[in-house]
């Protein structure tokens, strides 16, 4: 599996530290308020490389975490804590917003069939060990602290903007958003580890007892922690978004490595944004559309991964509501080809080497495009083509529930539904249909296309095959 690199910058062959097994790490929500289909097409990335991952036999351990102290993850409009201003806007406790937040960012994963991580820890549970973390900085000389704060001491770090390749001066802000200015920081990109309840943060709602006085703990070490906690010091694969790239990424890195005195992700994956009419997609925009608006909409969560797979993860992908309606028109055809499929099936005919080898040659160009940096587009081009194949109802049903394993689209349970309306005697005349015009007897077809309308069905040619459904008047 060939996966892109933002470290190396190319195409490098996946090989994880322990043979048949993988460790992943995903950058979870901020839960404050509802996550935006952007984030949500982010999460769908990562879902995408677990569940193949898994169909090429590694077992996955997949951490994602929730970021429920969110200080420093401000807001980019106003700069206030984005956990605090959830707060105050519903008069709840920061802890009480993160859980409103987290159950409906579930069940909005669940809409869009998003597997479950192994573990999904949050930061406000791990105090001690981000303690640990930033105390260990502190003894080995990398960390210092002032007033306001323990800062991490870039200086200290070689090859601190590795991952971004920006040039350190140019790398203004990597302290981290909301951040307010201390005179006593050495550099500007020195970030915080632990901030004191005191000046711009006098007041905070969220604070813990540490051995350098009443804080809290700045964004980055928080990633780093679980991480370690969960998958160890050095993990195999780390996906976010690109713009975690110059900023949280990179001092994860830094201070990951150390405080751990070893390599902390071997492979970094990015995935780009999702724009709203080739413009942000944002709250502060009025962009920020979420699962609710998309089913206000009448559409159905699972055209929105579709949506998802028809763009490849490193490319900028436009939302509009009508590139959403083609993606479900797309599903909705895709579901009434497996309902077909599902209708035609009577007893499994021995493969011709020929058909064998077509059947093989499908699950091939499928495995090579998720082999290709999880090539999603590739991957249902196949799907469609197959569709229009000449492979038996039955193989082509169960190759297709086999993609469907990664592509997430529940097809298995909509061929259920759909079929179970059509008759068995209406079944064997579209197979029998089929099997004529395949062998070119169309005058004969025609015939038995006859019979099935006459008994109240209707077939419509697609290109992909034929559509039976019951007459709706």
């Amino acid at each position: 599996m060939k996966l892109y690199n933002t470290l190396t910058r190319k195409l490098e062959d996946f090989s994880p530290l322990a043979k048949g097994k993988a460790t992943f790490y995903h950058c979870g929500p901020t839960v404050y308020w509802t996550q935006h289909i952007g984030n949500l097409r982010g999460m769908t990335v990562g879902d995408i490389l677990v569940r193949s991952l898994r169909r090429f036999g590694l077992d996955v351990m997949h951490v994602r975490n929730y970021t429920d102290v969110g200080h420093l993850t401000s807001d980019a409009d106003t700069g206030e804590d984005k956990m605090e201003k959830g707060a105050k806007r519903e008069g709840l406790t920061p802890e009480q917003v993160a859980e409103k937040y987290i159950k409906i960012f579930e069940a909005d994963a669940r809409s869009l069939n998003l597997v479950e991580p192994n573990v999904t820890p949050r930061p406000s549970q791990l105090i001690p060990d981000i303690i640990t973390m930033v105390a260990t900085l502190i003894d080995k000389g990398y960390a210092y602290t002032t007033d306001l704060a323990v800062y991490f001491d870039v200086s200290k770090f070689p090859n601190y903007t590795r991952l971004s390749r920006q040039k350190l001066e140019e790398n203004v802000g990597g302290a981290g958003k909301g951040e307010a200015e201390d005179p006593d920081k050495r550099h500007f990109s020195d970030f915080a580890l632990w901030v004191f309840r005191k000046g711009a943060h006098a007041n905070a709602l969220q604070t813990w007892e540490s051995p350098w006085g009443v804080g809290f703990p700045g964004w980055h070490i928080e990633c780093s922690v679980m991480a370690k906690k969960y998958l160890g010091v050095t993990i195999d694969l780390h996906m976010g978004g690109v713009e975690h790239i110059p900023i949280h990424h990179t001092n994860e890195i830094a201070q990951s490595e150390a405080a751990n005195g070893a390599p902390f992700v071997r492979y970094w994956l990015h995935n780009e944004h999702l724009v709203v009419n080739q413009t942000k997609m944002a709250k502060s925009e009025g962009t920020g559309l979420s699962i609710a608006e998309v089913k206000e909409r009448g559409f159905d969560p699972l055209s929105l991964r579709y949506f998802y797979l028809t763009a490849h993860y490193r490319t900028r992908q436009n939302f509009t509501w009508e590139a959403l309606a083609n993606a479900a028109n797309a599903l909705k055809e895709l579901r009434l080809q497996i309902s077909n499929l599902k209708s035609q099936m009577s007893k499994r005919n021995t493969l011709s080497q020929e058909k064998l080898e077509k059947v093989d040659e499908y699950r091939k160009r499928f495995d090579e495009a998720l082999t290709n940096d999880l090539n999603t587009p590739q991957a249902l081009a196949v799907v469609w083509e197959l569709l229009k194949s000449n492979v038996p109802s039955q193989d082509k049903y169960d190759l297709l529930l086999d993609f469907d394993e990664v592509l997430g689209l529940k097809l298995s349970e909509i061929a259920k539904v759909e079929a179970e309306s059509i008759p068995v005697n209406i079944q064997n005349l579209v197979t029998k249909r089929e099997d004529l015009r395949n062998a070119k007897k169309f005058t004969e077809a025609d015939a038995v296309r006859g019979e099935i309308v006459a008994k109240g069905y209707e077939v419509e040619d697609t290109p992909s095959g034929a559509v039976v459904r019951k007459k709706t008047s």
